[in-house]
């Protein structure tokens, strides 16, 4: 089984602690970096441009850069452009999920409802990710 490298931005803590509680726990990840937001994203990405993750999870709505920045970001930038970037947010807005993906986010997917689920999702994230073929 490959293991992705993934970099996960995310501004709440707690939300953070129980990702990563949950992706350690599915064990299809290794999580190279949890960040607060885009601007920490971009700042995390310049300083490891030899050792770039496989996949990049981010949360939509964020002080400082958010998911939509993030998306504009990556896309215009050659050197990270391959990277896919799945937007996750608490919200299932058709409107949103469609800017997102307009944007060049590689997916979209809402977060769990309690906690607990976030090695389902993991697990769901990482199927997605081998469906379409994310990383190649």
């Amino acid at each position: 089984m490959i293991k992705y490298k993934l970099i996960i931005v995310e501004n709440d803590e707690d939300e953070q602690f129980f990702m990563k509680e949950g992706f350690d726990v599915a064990g299809v990840f290794e999580i190279v970096s949890q960040l607060k937001n885009g601007d920490a994203l971009f700042e995390w990405l310049e300083e490891h441009k030899p050792s770039l993750p496989d996949v990049i999870l981010s949360d939509l709505n964020m002080p400082g850069k958010n998911g939509y920045d993030i998306l504009e970001g990556i896309k215009a930038d050659p050197a990270y452009r391959h990277i896919p970037v799945i937007i996750t947010s608490t919200s299932s807005a058709k409107v949103m999920i469609d800017r997102c993906l307009k944007l060049g986010a590689s997916g979209y997917m809402v977060k769990p409802d309690t906690f607990i689920a976030y090695a389902a999702f993991a697990n769901d994230l990482y199927k997605l990710i081998q469906e379409q073929q994310l990383v190649k």
